[in-house]
């Protein structure tokens, strides 16, 4: 699932929503498009436990009725998490930071410490990244709440003794990703894994005073 696209996702999902027989509601005009807005999707190369979306249904549903149909008719790998009712939607305002796990394979934590001291003590860490629109440069530090470098655990990938970076981000525009910040870091200090970093979202919400990213 980490290398499903977007578009992938999407795809996908309005299959599920057909086949788990929801009444979607969709759009006027000469091409109706089923009502189903995404909310800060996850980039490709990544995996995610915190992706949101709004359904428009043209006919009142309990949410736990909704989440288990869905569930059943979805592929493996896209899973259902939480169902709730909204009326007004899902406003973008209210996702303005995620945490991410990231894991650094063949990199032990001591060695990945110092350089993000480093990242951390800079005032601006600025990175190019090739987008659809062409070369963009973005500020990978203003982005950057908080970076834990720890032992990974094993749930998300890679070996137990590599490091693991658990970073909270705000969402910024341009988007700053986790792999801006690890190309800062490969600038600052020549950190770089023995395969390529396992990225996955945990969290997406609102950020609170503590730094803590509350869905």
């Amino acid at each position: 699932m980490r290398f499903a696209s977007h578009r992938d996702v999407a795809r996908a999902f309005e299959r599920g929503v057909r086949r788990a027989g929801l009444p979607i509601a969709h759009s006027a005009g000469f091409t109706p498009h089923p009502k189903i807005s995404y909310a800060g999707g996850a980039p490709t190369g990544v995996a995610s436990e915190a992706e949101y979306l709004s359904l428009g249904l043209t006919s009142r549903h309990e949410a736990a009725a909704v989440r288990e149909r869905l569930n059943v008719a979805l592929p493996d790998g896209i899973d259902v998490i939480d169902v709730t009712e909204d009326a007004g939607g899902l406003p973008a305002s209210r996702l303005t930071a995620s945490e991410w796990q990231v894991v650094l394979p063949g990199l032990t934590p001591d060695s990945v410490r110092p350089a993000v001291q480093r990242f951390l003590a800079l005032e601006h860490a600025p990175v190019e990244r090739l987008t659809n629109k062409g070369m963009r440069r973005m500020d990978a530090r203003s982005a950057v709440v908080t970076i834990d470098v720890r032992g990974n655990v094993g749930d998300y990938g890679g070996a137990d003794d590599d490091a693991a970076l658990r970073i909270v981000m705000r969402h910024t525009v341009p988007a700053v990703r986790p792999d801006d910040v690890l190309t800062a870091l490969h600038e600052i200090s020549g950190v770089t894994p023995a395969a390529p970093p396992l990225m996955t979202r945990l969290a997406q919400g609102s950020l609170g005073e503590s730094g803590v990213v509350q869905p």
